[in-house]
């Protein structure tokens, strides 16, 4: 992307009102209202999972602005390890590559965000692997084996199941206490 372009685009994005998970995918700025109690207890019970097999020098965040200005994107995971470093990187400076995973609950209002644009933003920015919880459609899928522009596997488990998470973090997620959102 043309780096005037992306400053613009980034400078427009950072205006916005608090209160937003704003990211930014290409020429699109991406907002999305604050998340339920279903997405954050659904949150909740995947990090507590993904705490016990933590790589010593990482940490868990989530919502954190995460970017490639090659690819033109910013985005800011449900939940994310960085390396313990990167604390010392001021603002928004964080490289998606950095991350070890990018975990997203999808939004009931804006699956498309998840499945679509993340699915095809993701790889590209460097992301290692991508764990989607789907409420909606009681599933996990988690795609993996990035290579420039798409994920070469995806696994795919319903709720109840348990689906393996690969190195580093090496262990197998629980989903059985995930909770569908209600209609």
């Amino acid at each position: 992307m043309n780096p005037e372009r992306y400053r613009l685009l980034e400078e427009a994005r950072r205006s916005l009102p608090d209160g937003y998970k704003v990211e930014l995918s290409g020429d699109v700025i991406v907002m999305q209202a604050s998340s339920s109690s279903i997405h954050q207890l659904n949150l909740a019970l995947v990090q507590r999972q993904f705490e016990a097999h933590c790589p010593a020098g990482y940490f868990p965040t989530g919502n954190r602005d995460l970017f490639s200005s090659e690819v033109g994107a910013v985005r800011n995971p449900d939940l994310t390890y960085l390396p313990v470093d990167v604390v010392d990187l001021a603002g928004h400076n964080i490289p998606a590559e950095l991350a070890l995973i990018a975990v997203e609950i999808v939004s009931p209002s804006n699956p498309d965000n998840d499945w679509a644009g993340k699915v095809r933003d993701y790889p590209r920015m460097g992301f290692p692997l991508y764990l989607i919880v789907d409420p909606r459609q009681k599933t996990v899928t988690l795609f993996s084996e990035p290579n420039r522009d798409r994920y070469h596997t995806r696994t795919e488990r319903e709720f109840g199941e348990r689906i393996h998470i690969p190195e580093p973090f090496d262990f197998d997620l629980d989903v059985s206490a995930l909770v569908p959102y209600r209609d």
